[in-house]
């Protein structure tokens, strides 16, 4: 079965990294997929391949036995239309396009 590749999800990806070389690299590369809501948590609207990309680099960026973690959480549309937030930082709307 092929994947619907216009069909995108709404994912948080959230990371704790005690590193800061570690932690600012990932933030620098997950910029590629999504937008950064806060320093460690990042909206990304994404097909499903790119989600498989972008956690590929997660995977080679981190470094799980020095105690780094990430988190994925999957909104469906109606909990995204619900978020609320203090800032004027909108939720991801487009695609992120790779270079």
């Amino acid at each position: 079965m092929k994947h619907d590749l216009t069909r995108r999800i709404f994912v948080v990806v959230a990371y704790d990294i005690s590193d800061d070389k570690r932690r600012t690299l990932l933030h620098k590369k997950l910029k590629a997929f999504g937008l950064a809501v806060q320093y460690s948590v990042f909206e990304c609207l994404l097909n499903r391949d790119q989600i498989k990309v972008m956690k590929k680099m997660i995977s080679a960026t981190i470094k799980t036995k020095a105690g780094d973690r990430v988190r994925y959480y999957y909104l469906c549309e109606s909990c995204r239309r619900r978020i609320q937030a203090t800032d004027a930082v909108t939720p991801q709307d487009a695609p992120v396009v790779f270079a």
